[in-house]
């Protein structure tokens, strides 16, 4: 079996990357390990940052009718509110977050892959990687081996092809667990809002998603490997609304993991490349885990389709020098929400005077409409702006 591209990894990171080169007109191969696609998903925000990327590859408007456009983001202690975050002024034609399971993203995404000819090798797990002066072989578990130009390792935490190029992964690990649930709620949870809610206990981030249900997302020291619904709800109860609580009346789906901080030394060496969870994983505080990797692949796929077309192969070198940098800001905006979201009781009180003071800030507020939409990363028109981007600036 041979290639230009061959990608490791069918999650929205592989995905993209493929469907990319194959509107570029790419020989395309893409492998997964797993016999299906999951149905259960850790991601659920798309930004507008993401949604502009998407765009000219026939994906954005899909996901835009089936999702939750949200067009606030707020930050709370309990029920006061210390930031409020409008998208509605932002320069874009997706001036909101959209809410939409990470299944049915890959589920969008797959489907404009086959549209373009494309499918998923499934399972093919691939066991070892060598490349040389002309291209990259990957051996699968089967004994199978595919030749292709190039690699990208969109394979999440544990990657294969990260650990084959000898690329480290510097970082840490968070102390706390992260708690996942997808729930139906009644009570005082607005349902065009993404809330991110601080309590020294913990973060809790409550957001709406399609079908009723809301996505619950929070730091615990300790929790069961499949929290039910008393412990959501005690979440809810010590750190959410209490004018008017919100009550779990159904759980449709949850898990525990633990949430490391790490980024690749390089996201390149020779004819292997990363993007995704396999070059950068950090804290879900802000929501920005899947859509850097998605503008990772946009980035990626093109750059190649350059390269592929004879443009000079350092082109490379600089998709790598700078999506570096990117997730390091990334990084380090969620891992100061994550720090501040637990605050300890003795400064919990300075902390909410100097967020709600610079809450009413008009810039502070722009400043991070644009760096949680992801627009902070550069931008390209999109076919519908409506803005001039100056009024916000």
């Amino acid at each position: 079996m041979n290639a230009e591209v061959l990608i490791v990894g069918a999650g929205p990171a592989g995905l993209t990357a493929a469907i990319v080169l194959a509107q570029h007109g790419r020989q395309v191969m893409i492998v997964d390990a797993e016999a299906e696609g999951a149905n259960t998903s850790r991601a659920a925000v798309v930004h507008p940052r993401t949604l502009e990327v998407l765009e000219p590859y026939g994906v954005a408007d899909r996901l835009a009718a089936h999702g939750i456009h949200t067009p606030v983001f707020t930050i709370r202690d309990r029920d006061k509110v210390l930031v409020p975050v409008p998208f509605c002024g932002l320069p874009t034609a997706y001036p909101y977050t959209l809410m939409i399971s990470q299944a049915d993203t890959e589920a969008h995404l797959l489907a404009r892959l086959r549209e373009l000819g494309g499918e998923v090798i499934r399972p093919a797990r691939v066991s070892h990687v060598e490349q040389d002066a002309d291209g990259v072989t990957a051996t699968l578990d089967d004994g199978r081996r595919i030749r292709a130009a190039y690699l990208i390792g969109a394979d999440g935490l544990n990657s294969t092809v990260r650990q084959s190029a000898g690329i480290g992964f510097t970082g840490g690990t968070y102390a706390e667990s992260f708690v996942l649930a997808d729930v139906r709620l009644s009570g005082g949870v607005p349902q065009n809002e993404v809330i991110l809610y601080f309590s020294p206990a913990g973060l809790v981030v409550v957001a709406p998603l399609p079908g009723g249900l809301h996505r619950i997302v929070a730091t615990v020291d300790e929790a069961p490997k499949e929290p039910g619904i008393p412990f959501v709800q005690h979440l809810l109860d010590t750190r959410g609304p209490e004018a008017e609580p919100a009550r779990v009346g159904e759980l449709v789906w949850s898990s525990r993991f633990r949430v490391h901080h790490r980024i690749a030394d390089t996201y390149r060496r020779g004819r292997l490349l990363l993007a995704g969870d396999a070059a950068h994983v950090h804290s879900p505080a802000g929501g920005q885990g899947m859509n850097l990797g998605v503008d990772d692949a946009v980035h990626l796929g093109e750059t190649l389709s350059r390269v592929l077309d004879g443009e000079p192969d350092s082109l490379l070198d600089s998709y790598a020098a700078t999506r570096r940098p990117q997730a390091e800001q990334v990084v380090a905006l969620a891992g100061r929400l994550t720090r501040l979201a637990t605050a300890a009781d003795g400064r919990r009180v300075l902390r909410n005077l100097v967020l709600a003071l610079a809450g009413r800030v008009p810039a502070v507020r722009t400043r991070l409409a644009w760096q949680l939409s992801g627009l902070n990363r550069g931008r390209r028109s999109t076919r519908r702006d409506r803005a001039d981007i100056a009024d916000l600036r």
